[in-house]
């Protein structure tokens, strides 16, 4: 099976890009507060997504949470605490760089530093096909 793209669609110019994206929902470790989670990725866990995915990726993005109101009117904690979001300009960079991410020195090295700030049991990974309104036309 291939993979899912995501589309971009540049109104001005009317080109299509076709990129792969994964996002991954993220909950911190338990006993660990927000502001301790938010520090340690991004001055530590960070890092690492850097070092593997330079020269893969063309976007690595962290997305930060923070309750807000429901529908109902009550605020809840967030399920995640983040929303990691990676870029592949295509199909062939994208499973490249997951050869790269399923070596056995890089999955020990990146899996010890994920358990100090991860709550791996929601671990998950998302490719993601996107779709966007044009709200300007």
């Amino acid at each position: 099976m291939g993979i899912l793209w995501t589309s971009h669609s540049t109104v001005a110019e009317n080109k299509r890009d076709y990129m792969i994206k994964i996002v991954m929902p993220i909950k911190r470790r338990p006993g660990m507060s927000v502001a301790e989670f938010r520090e340690y990725y991004e001055t530590k866990h960070r890092l690492f997504g850097e070092k593997y995915l330079k020269g893969y990726a063309t976007r690595y993005v962290r997305r930060y949470t923070t309750a807000n109101m429901d529908r109902d009117g009550v605020t809840r904690e967030p399920e995640y605490d983040v929303f990691l979001e990676i870029w592949y300009p295509d199909e062939a960079t994208y499973k490249a760089c997951h050869e790269l991410l399923r070596r056995p020195e890089v999955v020990q090295e990146i899996l010890a530093d994920e358990e100090m700030l991860f709550d791996m049991r929601y671990m998950r990974s998302y490719l993601i096909a996107e779709c966007e309104s044009d709200l300007e036309g």
